[in-house]
């Protein structure tokens, strides 16, 4: 078969199922589809008839929740504010624009007809999804992340405004030009003017001995140590009651749209950990952790653990020209060439069949490995041999993750999240 006659058939839509096989991971399925996915041109309008939008807390109201057991005045939380060095007026004004752009995302969807719901991504549930045709997520990308980990179906559309472009991070989001023109993106919508975009997502299944299933949700708390692992205690102790069988695995109850990471609670402590990529033989590990994305995480949190800067790409060169005895050209141009070249080859659609992992701070010694630091894979499986460590997921979902426990980490095509792409 020819290379295009391969690339054709792969991309026909045939679906494509492999077994794995593999100790402690031959009971799971990849169930991979739709191989060469691309974001493609809607093929009509769209046009919801019921549409949550989800706000993100305002580090404003963060600071009134915070401190409203103690009664605080307004002009005391300024006085408080002011002794951390913050300003209660720069705060406000952020509150105040944010506030302003989830009006005109409101007012210009009941415009149009369309019935809206706006929730508090505190109160953020799966009734909310239930209810809705699609999903806004008002805020910047921890709120997108928030609001895709709690929806199932991958036929419901979820799309992300950044409501304060010049303080938070919208990569997920509209191009910032529709942040104050959304009646312009709705118009769009309506005249099928856009593309789809299916974004893959982790699911983890947790099995072996100890597990514990039940996540603590980081998201609208500054836990401390000492409390993200009470919390992680106090499920651990909810769940002594139903008993778990340890060859089962449990389909862990949130999808990862940009990564998980595997590791320690105390980022001082080496994390130590057996791993098999792809089936392959199971190698004993100590590190920083363990990093695992998609496409979409290839750009964020994996992409800055990876990247490399100017001078070291220099440095490399300079000692390989020597080594080498070549004579090639060592200016700015040269690396800044070399240097982005290698940064790029980091990041990979939102819609490939596949993740990137990312061992950080390897140690190699005659006891512990790491034939691979990086790179694709299809499955990871990882078995915990460390004391206090969590799985976290997208950076807002902890999972007890301590010796015995073992997690498969894989793609499946029911876990698709549905997306838009508008072009400025």
């Amino acid at each position: 078969m020819t290379s295009r006659a391969l690339r054709t058939f792969l991309c026909s839509g045939n679906s494509v199922v492999t077994i794995l096989s593999g100790s402690y991971c031959s009971r799971l399925y990849l169930h991979q589809t739709a191989v060469c996915r691309v974001a493609h041109q809607a093929g009509s309008g769209f046009k919801p008839s019921k549409v949550a939008v989800v706000t993100k807390t305002t580090r404003y109201e963060f600071e009134q929740q915070r401190y409203l057991y103690a009664g605080l005045s307004e002009e005391d939380l300024e006085h408080l504010l002011a002794l951390k060095g913050s300003s209660y007026s720069g705060l406000l004004e952020r509150h105040n624009i944010h506030t302003h752009n989830v009006r005109q995302i409101v007012d210009n969807l009941q415009k149009e007809g369309i019935e809206v719901r706006v929730v508090k991504r505190g109160a953020y549930d799966e009734d909310t999804v239930r209810w809705a045709d699609a999903i806004v997520s008002a805020g910047g990308d921890g709120t997108m992340l928030l609001v895709a980990s709690k929806v199932f179906d991958k036929n419901k559309p979820v799309i992300g405004v950044n409501t304060d472009p010049e303080r938070s991070e919208g990569h997920l989001c509209l191009p910032v030009h529709y942040t104050q023109s959304f009646s312009e993106a709705l118009h769009k919508l309506r005249k099928g003017d856009f593309r789809w975009q299916w974004r893959q997502r982790i699911r983890m299944h947790l099995e072996g001995t100890g597990i514990n299933p039940t996540p603590v949700d980081l998201h609208e708390q500054q836990l401390s140590l000492e409390q993200h692992n009470k919390a992680h205690r106090s499920t651990t102790e909810s769940q002594r009651s139903t008993t778990h069988d340890g060859y089962t695995p449990h389909l862990l109850p949130v999808r990862g749209l940009n990564e998980i990471f595997i590791g320690e609670s105390l980022s001082s402590r080496a994390s130590y950990y057996e791993i098999s990529i792809d089936d392959g033989p199971w190698e004993k590990q100590k590190s920083s952790g363990l990093s695992i994305c998609t496409g979409t995480g290839s750009k964020a949190w994996s992409y800055n653990i990876n990247k490399l800067v100017d001078q070291a790409v220099e440095d490399v060169l300079r000692i390989g020209k020597t080594k080498t005895g070549l004579d090639f050209p060592l200016d700015q141009q040269v690396i800044e060439s070399v240097t982005k070249a290698y940064n790029e080859s980091l990041i990979f659609s939102p819609e490939e069949n596949r993740v990137f992992f990312s061992v950080r701070e390897p140690i190699v010694n005659r006891v512990f490995s790491n034939s691979r630091q990086r790179g694709f894979a299809s499955k990871v499986c990882v078995r915990s041999r460390c004391w206090d460590a969590c799985m976290v997921v997208d950076g807002g979902t902890s999972f007890e993750f301590n010796d015995g426990a073992i997690a498969t980490i894989s793609l499946n095509e029911e876990d698709l999240l549905r997306t838009i792409i508008l072009d400025d």
